[in-house]
C-alpha cells in the first residue's frame, strides 16, 4: 500500500524521526507497556546492496542497517525493540542471521530475539535441524498465512511457532470471523503461541490494494471519521485478558460440535479460556483457501483440574456475529459463570466467541462518536510552509514508489524556502514491484473533472524530469500498471502528456522551454474526454483527448529515482 521512509536513506545518513512508526510505537506503550514490539524490513534502501538488487551480499553493511534501527528506537524514543526479523517474505541467508546475533550481542542487545523466516515453515525449519549454530540464534519460526496448520519439522525444531502475518482480510463480519478463528486455530491445530494481524489499522486510500484489510478503520484523517470494527472486540476476548508472557494450556482445543477452544494461565492462579464457534463461510480469511468444514449448535462441559479446581465463579464475555440477520452483538459482558466441583457447562450457538476468566478487568469503552464521514475535500491546497513539522511527510499524501519529504530549501530565499522534496535516489532492493518512477498520490479516487496545480523544481541535469496527474487508477503492489493522464516536463526542454505512470503511452508531446534548477508552475485540467496542460499559467498543450481511467486520484513525482521538489499544491 505504499512505501515508508527508511532511517538511513544513504549511507551517510541517519535520520530517526522520519515515518510514523515511532509515535505509532510510543502511542502503543502509553497503553500498554507490555505490548511488544517487533522489526522486520520489507524492502532495503539500495546502497545496502552496492549496486545488487540482494540484501545479502554484504551481510556485514545489512546488520549494521538493521542494528542502527533498534539502536534508534532505544537512543531517541526509549522504545525497546524485542524482536527482529530477517526479510519479509523473500529468501533467508543463514549467513547473515548469524551475523545479526553476532552484531546484536555485540552491542549489547542480547534481548533482542530473532525471528525466521517470515515466509513459509520450510525450507527454514529444515535448515535448523542440519545447522546447529543457526539453530543457537533463531528463537522464533515465523510463518506467513500458514493456515492453522504447521509441518513436523517446525514442530522438531522445539522452537516457538509463530503465525508472524496472518488475517489481511476485509473488516466486516467475515473477517471478523476469520480473526476468531485464526486466534484460536493456530494454536490448536499448529502450536503457535502468536497470530500478528496485518495489518493494525487500515489508514490508507480504500481503492489502493488490500482496502480496508485492518482490524479497524481510520482512513480519513481531513474528517477525523474512524470506525471501530468487529475485529476489534474479537482480539478483546483474546487481549483484554491475557498479556504476553501468559502460558497456553495443552488442552485439546477441539469442540465435539465443532469450533475450538484454547485455556491461558499467567502461572499465579489466573485462568483465561477462550471459545470460539465460526461456521466455514463465516469465517474465510484473505487466503490460504479453507477446507470445508460444519459446527453446529452444542453443549460444552469444561472441567478444572488441578490448581484451577479451586475457581468458583469465572466472568464471562460473549460475542454473536449476526451476518444475514444483522443484529451482531459484540464483546458484552454475561452473568458469571459459577464452577460446580471443577466443572461448568455452555451452550453454544454457531458464530459465537466467548471469554471466560478469573480476571475482573475487561471494559468496553464508552468512547464518543467519531465525527462523522467526509470526502476528501474537492478544493485542497498546502503550500508545505511548516517549520516543525510533527511528521516528516506531508498529510494525506500517500507515496507509492519512493519517499516525498518536508525539505528546508536553504538555498533559496525567494517564495520556496518550504518545499516537498523527493528523496530516494536509487532504486531500493525491492520487495514488491516498485515504479521506475516514483508516486505519491492524494485526494478522492472517484473524482472525475480535476484541475491539479504545482510549482515543480527539477535538480537531476539532463534527463531528469517530474509530473503531475490526475485520474490517478493504481498503486501498492499494483504500481507499475498504474493508469491516468500525465502531465511531465524534463531537463531537457520538452512536455509530454501520456496515459500512464510508465511513460509508453504517449498522447502528446513537445518543446515546453522548462529547464532544471528553476521553478516553473505546472496546471493539468482534466474535463469530461479532454484534457489540457498549462506552463507558468500560459497554455502548452490542449484538447488531448483522454478516455480511460474515468476517474482517479490526483499525483505528484519524478521520471526515475532522482532529487525534485514541490511547492504550493494545489487540487480543485
Amino acid at each position: 500500500d505504499g512505501t515508508e521512509p527508511s532511517h538511513m536513506h544513504y549511507e551517510n545518513d541517519e535520520n530517526y524521526f522520519r515515518g510514523y512508526e515511532w509515535w505509532l510505537m510510543k502511542e502503543a506503550k502509553k497503553r500498554n507497556p507490555k505490548i511488544k514490539l517487533i522489526g522486520l524490513p520489507w524492502t532495503f534502501p539500495a546502497w545496502i546492496g552496492k549496486g545488487e538488487n540482494w540484501p545479502y551480499d554484504y551481510p556485514d553493511v545489512t546488520a549494521y542497517y538493521v542494528v542502527s534501527w533498534i539502536l534508534g528506537a532505544k537512543r531517541y524514543h526509549d522504545l525497546d525493540i524485542d524482536y527482529i526479523g530477517i526479510w519479509n517474505e523473500r529468501a533467508f541467508s543463514s549467513k547473515y542471521i548469524k551475523l545479526l546475533r553476532y552484531t546484536l550481542d555485540k552491542h549489547g542487545l542480547q534481548q533482542v530475539r530473532i525471528v525466521a523466516s517470515d515466509r513459509l515453515w520450510e525450507p527454514i525449519s529444515f535448515v535448523l535441524l542440519l545447522d546447529s549454530e543457526l539453530h543457537g540464534v533463531v528463537d522464533v519460526i515465523g510463518a506467513h498465512y500458514p493456515g492453522t496448520k504447521t509441518v513436523p519439522n517446525a514442530l522438531l525444531t522445539k522452537k516457538k511457532l509463530w503465525s508472524s502475518e496472518d488475517y489481511s482480510t476485509f473488516n466486516d463480519e467475515v473477517g471478523a470471523g476469520c480473526w476468531a478463528r485464526i486466534l484460536n486455530q493456530n494454536y490448536v491445530n499448529g502450536n503457535m503461541t502468536s497470530t500478528i494481524a496485518w495489518n493494525l489499522v487500515a489508514s490508507y486510500y480504500e481503492e489502493l490494494p488490500f482496502g480496508r484489510c485492518g482490524l479497524m478503520t481510520a482512513q480519513e484523517p481531513w474528517s477525523g471519521h474512524y470506525k471501530v470494527e468487529a475485529p476489534i472486540w474479537i482480539t478483546a476476548h483474546t487481549t483484554q485478558f491475557t498479556q504476553p508472557g501468559w502460558s497456553y494450556l495443552q488442552v485439546d482445543g477441539q469442540l465435539e460440535g465443532g469450533g475450538s477452544f484454547v485455556a491461558l494461565t499467567d502461572g499465579l492462579g489466573n485462568l483465561t479460556i477462550i471459545i470460539e464457534t465460526m461456521t466455514h463461510n463465516h469465517s474465510q480469511c484473505i487466503r490460504p483457501l479453507l477446507p470445508h468444514f460444519s459446527v453446529t449448535p452444542q453443549k460444552a462441559t469444561f472441567y478444572l483440574r488441578g490448581s484451577f479446581y479451586m475457581v468458583q465463579t469465572l466472568q464471562v464475555w460473549h460475542s454473536r456475529l449476526g451476518f444475514e440477520s444483522g443484529n451482531s452483538s459484540l464483546f458484552q459482558q454475561l452473568h458469571p459463570v459459577k464452577v460446580w466441583k471443577g466443572s461448568f457447562s455452555l451452550y453454544l450457538n454457531v458464530d459465537e466467541v466467548y471469554t471466560l476468566t478469573t480476571l475482573k478487568t475487561g471494559q468496553k469503552c464508552g468512547c464518543p462518536e467519531p465525527p462523522p464521514p467526509q470526502p476528501f475535500p474537492s478544493n485542497y491546497k498546502d503550500d508545505f510552509n511548516i517549520r516543525n513539522p510533527p511528521f516528516s511527510e506531508a498529510p494525506n499524501f500517500a507515496d507509492q514508489t519512493g519517499v516525498f519529504e518536508y525539505f528546508i530549501n536553504s538555498s533559496d530565499p525567494g517564495d520556496h524556502v518550504f518545499t516537498l522534496r523527493q528523496v530516494v535516489v536509487q532504486r531500493p532492493i525491492t520487495w514488491a514491484s516498485d515504479a521506475d518512477q516514483t508516486i505519491s498520490l492524494i485526494g478522492n479516487f472517484q473524482w472525475v473533472n480535476m484541475t491539479v496545480t504545482c510549482d515543480i523544481y527539477i535538480e537531476k541535469q539532463r534527463d531528469g524530469g517530474v509530473f503531475i496527474a490526475g485520474r490517478v487508477d493504481n498503486g501498492g503492489i499494483y504500481v507499475r500498471r498504474t493508469k491516468g493522464v500525465f502531465f511531465w516536463v524534463f531537463a531537457d526542454g520538452t512536455y509530454r502528456v501520456t496515459g500512464d505512470l510508465a511513460g509508453e503511452e504517449i498522447l502528446m508531446k513537445g518543446l515546453s522551454g522548462v529547464r532544471d534548477n528553476a521553478w516553473h508552475t505546472l496546471t493539468l485540467n482534466i474535463q469530461g474526454t479532454s484534457a489540457s496542460g498549462l506552463l507558468n499559467g500560459y497554455p502548452l498543450w490542449e484538447n488531448v483527448t483522454v478516455s480511460k481511467p474515468s476517474n482517479g486520484w490526483a499525483a505528484i513525482g519524478t521520471r526515475s529515482f532522482e532529487f525534485a521538489q514541490f511547492d504550493n499544491f494545489h487540487v480543485e
